[in-house]
Formats: structure tokens, sequence, C-alpha cells
């Protein structure tokens, strides 16, 4: 999961972005961390998987368009 979302293109993730598709990077943000092992990252995924979908699309809209990356702590 974690190389296809890395490898598709800005307009596909910026859609993914949106509102209601944003739990996509979420679970995108929990995958990455699991297979790095790391276990603040995967608590950290799960708290915003609770919380931090209401602001976080904006968040990630941002990052995509400025460094073609969703910010995560990995």
């Amino acid at each position: 999961m974690v190389k296809t979302f890395d490898n598709l293109p800005l307009w596909a993730k910026v859609i993914l972005s949106l509102p209601l598709l944003n739990i996509l990077w979420v679970v995108y943000r929990l995958c990455k961390s699991i297979k790095k092992n790391n276990y603040l990252g995967i608590v950290l995924a799960c708290v915003l998987l609770i919380f931090g979908i209401p602001f976080l699309w904006l968040v990630d809209i941002i990052t995509l368009l400025v460094y073609n990356r969703v910010l995560w702590i990995d």
C-alpha cells in the first residue's frame, strides 16, 4: 500500500486528500509506521484516525502541493 500511494500522480494524491477520502492517508501513515516498526507512529496514527480527520485533510493538501508527499514522522 505504501509503494502504491507513493507512486500515484500528484492529482490523484490531492483527490485522495479531500475530506471524506482522507482516511486513506491516515491508513497509509499507519501502514508506513507498521512497516518501520515505529511504535510512536502507530499510536499517533491511531489517534489521528479518531481525532485528526476533521483538520488533517487540509494539512495533507497543503503538504502535497508544496512537498509532493504527506507529512509524517517516519
